[in-house]
């Protein structure tokens, strides 16, 4: 038989053997490393692996370690626990909840915002579904929600976390898409490609992260007015109205403030994702402190929480990397290559296949999972094919928060469902969710029909023009970084033009 053939077979037997073992609940990263090297040993026996790629495994694991881009993760992390430890989530809800409670859907409205606004301030999913859970659900049950609304409402708004910047998920999502178009120009002769930026990922995902939370709110409206029943107006006493607007400045303007602060510099070109990471970090704690929430044990707490969800990431990252040189020392690369090209339909047949193999993963994997796993195979192929960068990590970003919803292992479910206890059913919490994946199913479609939603700002912010027209800044060095070329229209046609220095 043809060795090429053989390590083809090798290389699917590979994959599949992963899925399931993560499917019956083996620890991924010591799944993705362990079948790695147990079908290195089966490839090298049948003469299709040599174990000259594993010596590549050093290099990987320093170069992680010494990536400036990643040390933004578990800063942005830490920023992240010690915002939910220090009640700004709580201020935030009860005060939208006021503002907003006494309409038909209010309640709903508020969750969606308060989501909204968390996920661009902290951007940890099992954080902002617990602490909505434990505060909302409650308050929702008591004004007579339909239980499938509210818990839809809460799950759904927890995950825009993953793709409302800052997420860590578009932070590796980033740096793994940086190092496929390098490799995806270098294929193609062009030996000085332009980088693709941590910065230019987060500003693509603004307009795709804020329309799915317009989608939630538009998707309550709709309830409100064909099922007043299902969203009733919350009743307020006198004294809960008196002094409201004073709350609601009160609870907003630190989180927002901290927000500019994030986002801004990131996205103005002022500071490194990384720095502005530290920045966000710094002035968490400074909130924590104006709470009066800060101290020694909360810390401790807030460290620990940190630790372990760096860790938890980073390892599994490890792991992946064993699987990615031993799933292309066999082979699988070019068995991929070859059937994305081989699609029906050309570029778009094959990103769509790509995109129906993640949602279909997000039944079942996490989306740290899907990402260490699908990006490195797929994405060099789909940037070959002259896919956009920004614009594919932003569509993957959309479609991996559907993970955190979609049965049987909706981490975001699990999360609500710890909390709950005996206010709703689990079998509520997975009827509510239904609408709200349809709705992410619709947020893909808007971004695959109108790019311009992931590339625009990209374009203005990162362009040649912009920094032209845009005075001089203390750190162009690092705005030159993201240099996307000059914009182009013609709608679709964007996606499919590779970014290389002309």
């Amino acid at each position: 038989m043809d060795p090429v053939l053989i390590g083809e077979i090798i290389a699917v037997a590979m994959f599949l053997s992963t899925i399931f073992a993560i499917m019956l609940g083996y620890p991924v990263a010591f799944t993705l490393a362990g079948i790695g090297l147990i079908f290195a040993v089966i490839g090298n026996a049948f003469g299709v692996f040599d174990f000259n790629y594993l010596s590549a495994l050093a290099n990987r694991y320093f170069g992680t370690m010494v990536n400036e881009v990643l040390v933004a993760v578990p800063l942005f992390v830490f920023m992240g626990v010690v915002l939910e430890r220090s009640k700004i989530a709580e201020a935030l809800l009860e005060t939208m909840g006021q503002l907003f409670g006494s309409l038909r859907g209010g309640l709903g409205i508020s969750v969606v915002l308060v989501g909204t606004l968390l996920a661009a301030s902290t951007g940890i999913v099992g954080a902002t579904v617990v602490t909505m859970g434990l505060l909302s659900l409650p308050a929702m049950m008591r004004a007579g929600y339909d239980p499938k609304l509210a818990t839809g409402v809460i799950c759904a708004s927890g995950t825009l976390g993953q793709i409302i910047p800052p997420s860590t998920v578009l932070i590796f999502m980033g740096d793994m898409l940086q190092a496929a178009n390098s490799s995806a120009q270098l294929s193609l002769g062009n030996f000085a490609p332009d980088p693709v930026s941590v910065g230019e990922l987060f500003a693509g995902a603004m307009i795709p992260g804020l329309t799915l939370s317009l989608l939630y709110i538009s998707w309550v409206v709709f309830k409100s007015i064909v099922d007043p029943q299902s969203c009733p107006p919350l009743l307020m006493t006198a004294e809960e109205k008196r002094g409201l607007p004073g709350r609601i400045l009160g609870a907003l303007l630190p989180p927002l403030m901290l927000i500019l602060a994030v986002l801004g510099s990131i996205l103005t070109g002022i500071a490194t994702p990384t720095e502005s990471a530290a920045v966000g970090a710094v002035g968490a704690m400074i909130l924590a402190a104006m709470n009066r929430q800060l101290n020694i044990r909360m810390l401790k707490e807030v460290m620990d929480s940190t630790l372990r969800i760096s860790s938890m990431v980073f390892v599994i990252l490890m792991g992946a990397s064993v699987f990615s040189l031993v799933f292309r020392g066999l082979g699988g690369e070019h068995l991929v290559e070859d059937i994305l090209k081989s699609m029906p339909g050309g570029q778009v047949g094959a990103i769509l296949l790509v995109m129906f193999v993640m949602f279909i993963l997000g039944f079942f994997l996490d989306t740290f999972e899907i990402i260490f796993i699908m990006v490195p195979i797929t994405a060099p192929v789909l940037l070959k094919l002259g896919v956009d960068p920004i614009w594919l990590g932003v569509i993957m970003g959309v479609n991996l928060q559907t993970s955190f919803l979609t049965p049987p292992f909706g981490f975001a479910l699990f999360y609500l469902r710890g909390v709950a206890g005996k206010l709703v059913s689990t079998a509520d919490i997975y009827r509510g969710i239904i609408p709200f994946v349809g709705l992410q199913v619709v947020g893909i479609a808007l971004v695959w029909a109108i790019p311009e939603m992931a590339t625009w700002i990209p374009d203005q912010l990162f362009s040649v023009e912009a920094l032209n027209t845009g005075g001089e800044r203390q750190n162009i060095d690092d705005a030159l970084k993201g240099l996307g070329g000059e914009e182009e229209e013609g709608g679709l046609d964007n996606l499919f033009q590779p970014r290389t220095n002309n």
